[in-house]
């Protein structure tokens, strides 16, 4: 597996200290998964050799894709933008989850985020939004107007208890329509604003 540890930001390489996720942001992602409705910011960690430009369908079980809008940081802001892929290892999670035990196996297992290249921003607007085609077909679509908690929340709450430096990256939350990685399949994800795309990247799943 290729570890890359860092990502493309305006096409330079960073290495993130860490990736901070944030879990069930959008109310129907948590209803398609039967999930409860949190009380509070639900929120875990990536390590940076988690970050890969490798899409796996099965590593020791099936994976499931998430897209999720990613930023990263710049003095205590949000400073750029990528579309960003959580992977997750369900049937893991849904043992660890039976037993109210932490994600981490789940979540953070080497190989478990991809990212396309990060783009500066200046500003942050609600018409962002992050779109997943898989073999041409829209399967994922929903941005900012959709988020339980919108991005300065995120950051103010994830800030009450973690320190943020430069170059971390924070995950935003998946919308609806996850699922199986199926190998050979093609997976395009983009961020898009007004309907432009800002940036994208595009996977062959293994």
């Amino acid at each position: 597996m290729n570890i890359l540890n860092s990502v493309l930001l305006d096409n330079l390489p960073v290495t993130p200290g860490k990736i901070v996720c944030v879990g069930r942001n959008y109310v129907d992602h948590i209803h398609e998964l039967d999930n409860e409705m949190p009380q509070q910011m639900v929120v875990f960690n990536k390590p940076n050799s988690a970050i890969t430009n490798d899409l796996h369908s099965f590593l020791g079980e099936t994976l499931h894709y998430e897209a999720e809008i990613s930023f990263m940081l710049k003095d205590g802001q949000f400073s750029a933008v990528a579309m960003g892929f959580d992977l997750t290892k369900r049937g893991i999670q849904s043992q660890l989850k039976a037993q109210s035990l932490p994600w981490e196996r789940a979540k953070a297992f080497d190989g478990s985020a991809l990212f396309s290249p990060f783009v500066s921003i200046n500003t942050i607007e609600s018409s962002l939004k992050v779109e997943l085609f898989i073999d041409d077909q829209l399967t994922q679509s929903g941005g900012i107007e959709l988020m339980m908690h919108k991005p300065n929340q995120i950051i103010d709450e994830i800030s009450s208890f973690i320190s943020l430096n430069d170059g971390d990256i924070v995950m935003t939350g998946t919308p609806k329509g996850v699922g199986e990685v199926i190998s050979g399949k093609r997976y395009n994800g983009k961020i898009t604003l007004n309907g432009d795309t800002l940036t994208e990247a595009e996977w062959v799943a293994k």
